[in-house]
């Protein structure tokens, strides 16, 4: 994402203990255009954030002082922080990580070692969902040539309307009112068929399913052992 114009630079914290990995990914942020601030640990971090005010923050998990999860809950808790794009960097590849990390409010993992590429296509993509804040309230989301219309219950790809029921409908809109960001199966359970509501455990599996033979494989991406995420 390079500065357009005299539109300033995205603000992006950049939290390790390690500091050959904060150079590294300063250095490659950098080079895309973007301002980077780093700290050293969690507490740092805090600090940090409410100094700086980024628009995207990165966090390492296990650090001394304060871990990357602990960080992530307190930086929850502060209403400047509520929607901050928050991504977790792990050299942990159990789903017990990564679960925890989207339970305390991340929107998205990176594990090391950390390719450039995946580094940069992951922060362009939680950067770009940030950016379209307030898709929920919104009657309808345009992803390409996807258009999803809450008012009609309808998606249109290339103006052709494509019909869906009303849960899989639903499913959809969650994904896709936040790009990259991932849904834990509780989540969809919970904010579809609500947390009182008795379904079957394959229910998301089968919706899904028939959402990707609807519209394509190429929309909903599985992660596996955690939920599924809708790209564009």
């Amino acid at each position: 994402m390079r500065m357009k114009g005299n539109q300033p630079p995205k603000k992006i914290l950049i939290v390790d203990d390690e500091p050959d990995i904060l150079e590294f990914l300063r250095y490659n942020l950098r080079k895309e255009g973007y301002e980077v601030v780093t700290a050293n640990d969690g507490k740092q971090a805090i600090i940090v954030a409410e100094r700086e005010k980024p628009h995207l923050i990165v966090l390492d998990i296990m650090m001394p002082e304060l871990d990357g999860v602990e960080a992530c809950r307190l930086l929850r808790e502060k209403k400047e922080f509520n929607d901050t794009p928050i991504a977790f960097l792990t050299a942990r590849d159990e789903d017990f990580s990564q679960i925890t990390a989207l339970d305390v409010g991340g929107d998205d993992y990176i594990t090391k070692p950390i390719k450039p590429r995946v580094l940069i296509s992951r922060i362009n993509a939680l950067l770009r969902r940030s950016g379209r804040q307030g898709a929920e309230d919104e009657n309808a989301i345009q992803l390409h040539d996807l258009v999803i219309d809450r008012h009609k219950v309808m998606v249109f790809r290339d103006d052709k309307p494509i019909e869906l029921p009303r849960k899989e409908f639903e499913i959809l809109w969650l994904l896709a009112s936040k790009p990259g960001r991932v849904f834990t199966r509780e989540e969809i359970f919970d904010k579809i068929w609500g947390s009182d509501v008795i379904v079957g455990n394959r229910t998301i599996d089968v919706h899904i399913r028939k959402l990707r033979e609807r519209l394509g494989e190429q929309y909903i991406k599985t992660m596996k052992g955690i939920g599924y995420k809708f790209e564009f």
